[in-house]
């Protein structure tokens, strides 16, 4: 048995040995926001937060997440930088964007006022395969000014 407390939710499940944090979001929780890309730990596309700090879901294994609180895309459903991302055009294609939201997020946790090179420092891990870079630096640059997405 693993348990689990994600997005605040605390949850008591089977997991078999080798199940990734990943898999067990999408199939077991049915929390499907979190992507499955490349499977390797290679592009962001599954990034979640391990109390606060972004992770690859692909490649953590469910049995060492216990005892950490696990932040999802469906938990950030009103952080700012939902609209943000959307107001500046950033979701292009849409799949990298939940990832994307994510360590973005755990950035402004961490830094409310970043500088240009530290959120493309904090970002590197994540990639866009539609290139939409600068409109989602100016998206996490507008929340972090307080401002809107454009």
């Amino acid at each position: 048995m693993v348990e689990l407390t994600v997005n605040g939710n605390a949850y008591e499940l089977e997991a078999p040995v080798g199940r990734t944090l990943a898999e067990t979001l999408r199939l077991d929780l049915g929390l499907t926001g979190t992507k499955i890309a490349c499977g390797e730990g290679h592009c962001g596309a599954c990034t979640v937060q391990l109390d606060g700090v972004p992770v690859l879901s692909c490649i953590t294994l469910v049995h060492t997440v216990r005892e950490r609180e696990v932040t999802t895309i469906e938990g950030l459903r009103e952080h700012p930088l939902i609209e943000a991302f959307v107001e500046a055009d950033a979701t292009q294609c849409g799949f990298c964007t939940p990832g994307q939201i994510v360590s973005a997020s755990a950035l402004l946790a961490a830094n409310a006022k970043p500088g240009a090179e530290e959120i493309k420092h904090a970002m590197a891990g994540n990639l866009c395969r539609c290139g939409t870079y600068p409109k989602i630096e100016r998206a996490i640059h507008a929340v972090a000014s307080g401002g809107e997405g454009h």
